[in-house]
């Protein structure tokens, strides 16, 4: 009989049945977690707060790769933060850091050599250690002054040797130390914008409304005495599907739009005889020049409307933006 045979894991097990085995696990291990959360982990997130340098992150291996994303997510959300090879630090790397860092170190045994070799110097330079190990007992764990553990009972690989659960363990520890953190620092989404300036992200964050208005001449407006026929050859110029209707100071007095018009129509109404002042809706939604972009998009959905006129803290009109100016920005 061949191994492969003998193998209750053969190339026949169903890759269905396989991958919701491995999502169970990993998400019971995870659950598992939910009641360690206690003096320690608050002792960990003193510790990081209390930090007057930086929060340096390792691991070697698969721990690594999950020690690097955690000092990737610390450092985006207001707790600066790198990640340092173990070995590497053994060999000139240990020179970033300093006395004022912080240091977290990952190792599921908590014997790992590249990073057992390295506590003598912690302990020289006189810096605090945060480890999430899956050993209590071990090595790293006694040097530690704070031990988070992320021990799970079994790992999702069959043969139960690739680390699997245990670093989707440590993943989900590391990120809900990163959030207790933002929380606790009381960081904002434009905090969040400041380390997140590119793409998509950047854009719904940053982008304040006075940054994709139109302004001066490029914003409909007629006084309320207008016809009706005459505010619509100014909506129809200035291609926004709205104008707005201002008295003689620019102060705003109402709005009318593209909605506005069919309803009117379906009553009848005169176009060349009838005034703006008669059709507009006078109670129109309006914002701030300071609101972010991602808030229009909001107030646009919540009131189910296309476009938003801007006034000053004196209701005067110094803007108009619609919904099309929003998704060429990318915001929506």
């Amino acid at each position: 009989m061949s191994k492969s045979s003998d193998n209750k894991y053969s190339a026949n097990t169903d890759t269905g049945v396989t991958a919701r085995r491995v999502l169970e696990i990993e998400a019971r291990a995870i659950q598992e977690l939910v009641p360690r959360v206690g003096a320690s982990f608050a002792k960990a997130c003193e510790l990081c707060l209390a930090c007057e340098g930086r929060v340096v992150v390792t691991g070697m291996g698969k721990s690594g790769h999950i020690a690097g994303k955690l000092a990737a997510t610390l450092a985006s959300t207001g707790t600066p933060a790198f990640f340092v090879h173990p070995a590497e630090a053994s060999h000139g790397d240990l020179g970033m850091i300093t006395r004022k860092d912080v240091v977290i170190a990952l190792s599921n045994s908590g014997e790992t050599a590249e990073i057992i070799t390295l506590l003598p110097l912690l302990k020289r330079l006189g810096l605090a250690l945060i480890t999430l190990t899956g050993k209590t007992d071990s090595t790293l764990a006694e040097a530690a002054d704070a031990v988070i553990d992320i021990g799970v009972s079994e790992e999702a690989c069959p043969l139960n040797l690739a680390p699997t659960a245990s670093t989707s363990a440590a993943l989900a520890m590391g990120d809900a130390l990163a959030v207790a953190l933002l929380e606790k620092r009381g960081f904002t989404s434009e905090d969040f914008a400041m380390s997140h300036p590119g793409g998509t992200l950047g854009r719904k964050l940053l982008l304040r409304i006075k940054d994709l208005m139109h302004t001066g001449d490029k914003v409909p407006h007629v006084s309320a005495s207008t016809s009706v026929i005459d505010g619509l050859m100014e909506m129809t110029s200035k291609g926004l599907g709205m104008t707005a209707v201002t008295d003689t100071t620019g102060k705003l007095l109402g709005m009318f739009t593209d909605g506005d018009l069919r309803r009117k129509l379906d009553q009848k109404i005169d176009l060349h005889a009838s005034t703006m002042e008669q059709v507009m809706t006078k109670d129109c939604k309006t914002a701030s020049s300071e609101m972010l972009a991602a808030e229009a998009v909001l107030l646009l959905e919540q009131n189910k409307i296309n476009a938003l006129l801007i006034v000053d803290t004196k209701n005067k009109l110094i803007g108009a933006l619609n919904i099309h100016d929003l998704f060429r920005a990318g915001v929506m």
